[in-house]
């Protein structure tokens, strides 16, 4: 959860203030819209929720990569944060996934067993 309000506060103060791409700020800040989308399933800790976020994710973390070798100072660091960011919240995706799953799987063992 903290990391994808990261990921938001970090698009919209990249986008708007800290290295727009149009002075003023730009349109691309709107980027981070999707990312605003899962946040009632992520505090309800919708499984359905982590499964698609940790597919998404993906597509800031090429957002990232591409604009860390194409852009200058400060954009590129903006950029490595990005992508910082959404490997960290790929890999709490994936192991809040794993928990759930093996803790549904002992739950099944112990319902049929006697």
């Amino acid at each position: 959860m903290a990391t994808t309000l990261g990921l938001i506060a970090l698009g919209l103060a990249w986008e708007l203030a800290l290295a727009p791409v149009r002075p003023g700020g730009s349109w691309l800040a709107l980027k981070v819209l999707p990312l605003c989308i899962p946040l009632a399933g992520l505090l309800k800790n919708r499984m359905y929720t982590y499964r698609w976020v940790s597919l998404v994710v993906w597509l800031y973390f090429t957002e990232g990569v591409v604009r860390a070798w194409g852009d200058r100072a400060p954009g590129n660091w903006l950029a490595g944060l990005e992508v910082l960011l959404c490997l960290v919240l790929f890999v709490a995706c994936t192991v809040y996934i794993r928990l759930r799953l093996k803790a549904g799987k002992v739950l099944a063992a112990e319902a049929t067993t006697p």
